[in-house]
């Protein structure tokens, strides 16, 4: 069963500053494209900026510590979250991830964009703390195409894809409860939407 504590460190209640930026937050299943769609929207605008996440699992090939995440020892992941340094955080497939706070509020108090590719249970504890931030669900053409990606991304074992198709359709069910919904079938028209959602057009 997921874990999640939220820490929130900006007040819930708090109006939105017009002179501060904005919270965009990114989910849907694994092997839907997130990273990808991430990756043009932050070459295309250079005032978005991506939060880094924290997780405890190792890396996989090409992942840079600080770039892609930052990798955590399971005991000093524990400490962070007793410290109260995470916006939030959540245990999936047996490993945590979480969102540092100190880095988001900076960010965004500074005017800029900031985008969080987060999972679910992560971007439900968003909406509980920040209920400003705009959360926007990737997904899938169909589930046969997701597991085509998973598969093709070759990153994981056959038990290891099972799981995330199994999960995949619990997340998926789930979409109705972000704001909005983009599937993720032709990149240029899915980019396009989501940088619609984001200036407000």
């Amino acid at each position: 069963m997921p874990t999640v504590t939220p820490a929130p460190s900006i007040s819930p209640n708090a109006e939105p500053n017009p002179q501060a930026g904005q919270l965009i937050v990114f989910t849907g299943p694994s092997g839907v494209g997130k990273g990808t769609l991430v990756k043009e929207l932050l070459k295309r605008n250079s005032e978005l900026c991506l939060s880094v996440s924290a997780t405890t699992r190792s890396p996989r090939p090409g992942e840079v510590h600080g770039q892609h995440y930052w990798f955590l020892e399971r005991a000093e992941f524990a400490a962070q979250v007793e410290q109260g340094k995470f916006l939030e955080w959540a245990e999936y497939a047996g490993n945590c991830y979480g969102t540092l706070s100190t880095t988001v509020d900076e960010q965004v108090a500074q005017g800029r964009t900031v985008i969080l590719e987060i999972e679910l249970v992560g971007a439900r504890a968003i909406k509980a703390v920040l209920p400003h931030a705009k959360r926007i669900f990737i997904l899938p053409p169909s589930l046969a195409e997701l597991e085509r990606r998973l598969r093709d991304r070759a990153t994981d074992n056959e038990e290891a894809i099972t799981k995330r198709l199994d999960h995949a359709q619990i997340e998926i069910a789930a979409a109705s409860e972000f704001d909005f919904q983009i599937v993720n079938d032709d990149l240029e028209t899915a980019l396009a939407e989501i940088e619609a959602v984001i200036t407000g057009n």
